[in-house]
């Protein structure tokens, strides 16, 4: 026998239909989780189809080791890309594959070599070059001599010269004692303080005294050997330009270079003349050497082939945005279905029996909602590592607390009603009383809050994998994505399309659930215009 609806549920059908903003994004919300759940089809590195040798294969369904299609193959999975390169495969003009729209899986990385020939981009490196010099002062701390110090010492190289120590650093009593005993000629061991001058900003100096061993005659100078404080030195730091667009990510050396400095290391990026031209720029306090450097820096700007550019590991974030909804959708319909099983059984329970029943379960309600989630989340992965098991089993754990309230207040107002005692004086056993008679008169909470909750949940793990409390680090998810933001900041494709995603999605929902509220609401809503 054909179901049909009841004539309370076609009516809210109607009402729903009629709600065009609704229906728009139900159908949207449809066409979004079709292509999700659908991730392997449209971004995948193994391809759909492989037609080797007369033999058909599907290894984006299918395991196939490397030795069905190498002789020297083994057990593992074979890269069939490279498999394409190859004159076994390349040189029968009937082989051939047949990959998806986006041909690469979440957690392939981009091979950087094919990338850099298709976007025509140059990598440079900034090398650092250590900054050191020395003074040679007498007993009253004027500056005798000196090579390179002029940095340090805040002068120009003509006026360094005669100027006295005391008057432009502040010496701390070891500095000067150290000092004085040389000039004392009494032997002394070696000597290392860290100062700051004001001129330098936040940049410290390092001072250094070798040993020093009593002599015949008295010295009439002490050298300084001045570099900077090894808390300030930098590492090597990469960038890349592209050069129709300029710099990529830039590192943080860019941005302390002279606008001088930056015209002419593009002028000789464009030119090819880089790898020809020595090249040593200052950066505030620091100084370079750039050179040039092969391969990509990740992250990478869309490109063809990448229109949503490739994150911080180098793989594609199209890719991973697929596969991440995938598994956002995945584990909020888990959820939402677990929760709202739950929460519908105890506030059935406790709206059905009501009296020392429902107060009992009431006050426990109470008590294990004022357990922080949170905190519970970081003691059990900390205990049995990220999962995904984990994270719906704590998630669902609490989420079903809300909707036991509505449950709840439905079976209170419905167990009296003249429908339930007539089950009752058929003798109908409570159970079925719940499941059968109760029940589906109180699923409007149910149905009202289930977009909702979706939505929420979806943003819910977002939020977790963005704090590193979600799922595993390799799983694909847009709270990742959103963290490697946070590193990143000036790859703005990691931080707008996965936002983007995430709020088309919750926008979405919430259309929904304000259609479906309005469906299921019996008292009609009148709209001046």
């Amino acid at each position: 026998m054909k179901p049909r609806l009841s004539p309370v549920a076609q009516k809210r059908l109607r009402r729903f239909i009629r709600h065009r903003r609704a229906l728009c994004s139900a159908w949207l919300f449809a066409a979004i989780s079709l292509a999700a759940l659908s991730a392997d089809l449209l971004a995948n590195s193994r391809p759909l189809f492989v037609r080797f040798n007369n033999q058909s294969f599907y290894p984006a369904f299918r395991f196939y080791p490397a030795a069905r299609f190498l002789p020297e193959g083994d057990d593992r999975a074979p890269d069939y890309k490279a498999l394409r390169e190859l004159p076994i495969f390349s040189e029968t003009p009937s082989n051939f594959m047949i990959f998806a729209p986006i041909p690469y899986g979440p957690a392939e990385t981009i091979d950087e070599e094919k990338l850099a020939d298709q976007s025509g981009s140059i990598r440079l490196q900034f090398v650092p070059i250590a900054r050191a010099a020395s003074v040679d002062i007498g007993p009253e701390y004027r500056v005798l001599r000196h090579v390179a110090a002029d940095f340090f010492l805040g002068r120009e190289e003509a006026q360094a010269t005669g100027t006295r120590l005391d008057s432009i650093w502040r010496l701390n009593l070891d500095l000067r004692d150290a000092i004085q005993t040389r000039f004392r000629n009494e032997a002394a061991p070696a000597f290392t303080t860290t100062i700051a001058p004001p001129y330098l900003g936040d940049t410290a100096i390092t001072i250094s005294l070798p040993p020093f061993a009593a002599r015949s005659t008295p010295p009439r100078t002490v050298r300084l050997t001045l570099r900077l404080a090894e808390t300030h030195e930098r590492n090597v730091q990469r960038l890349t330009i592209i050069p129709e667009r300029g710099p990529l990510v830039p590192p943080a050396a860019w941005f302390d270079l002279r606008d001088t400095d930056q015209d002419r290391l593009l002028a000789l990026t464009q030119e090819s003349l880089l790898a020809e031209t020595p090249f040593e720029v200052e950066a505030g306090p620091y100084r370079y050497r750039v050179l040039p450097a092969a391969g990509i820096t990740w992250p990478h700007p869309p490109v063809k082939g990448h229109p949503l550019g490739i994150d911080g590991a180098g793989r594609d974030v199209l890719a991973r945005i697929i596969h991440g909804l995938r598994v956002s959708l995945f584990f909020s319909l888990l959820l939402v279905v677990a929760s709202m099983t739950l929460g519908t059984l105890i506030g059935a329970v406790q709206g059905y029996y009501g009296g020392k029943t429902d107060i009992l379960i009431q006050r426990s309600i109470e008590i294990w909602s004022a357990i922080p989630f949170l905190y519970v989340m970081i003691l059990l992965g900390s205990i049995y590592g990220a999962s995904f098991a984990l994270l719906l089993l704590c998630y669902g754990l609490f989420n079903w607390i809300g909707i036991s309230f509505y449950m709840r207040g439905e079976f209170l107002r419905l167990r009296n009603t003249p429908f339930v005692d007539a089950a009752r004086v058929l003798g109908l056993r409570d159970h079925q009383i719940i499941l059968r008679h109760i029940l589906p008169n109180a699923l409007t909470p149910i149905i009202t809050f289930a977009p909702f909750s979706l939505v929420g949940a979806i943003a819910s793990l977002a939020a977790l994998d963005y704090l590193g409390f979600g799922l595993p680090a390799l799983t694909p998810s847009l709270g990742q994505l959103l963290h490697q933001a946070q590193t990143y900041r000036t790859a703005w494709w990691l931080i707008f399309y996965p936002s983007a995603t995430l709020f088309i999605v919750i926008l979405l929902g919430v259309f929904i659930g304000e259609g479906v509220r309005e469906a299921c609401d019996p008292r009609p809503r009148i709209r001046l215009e």
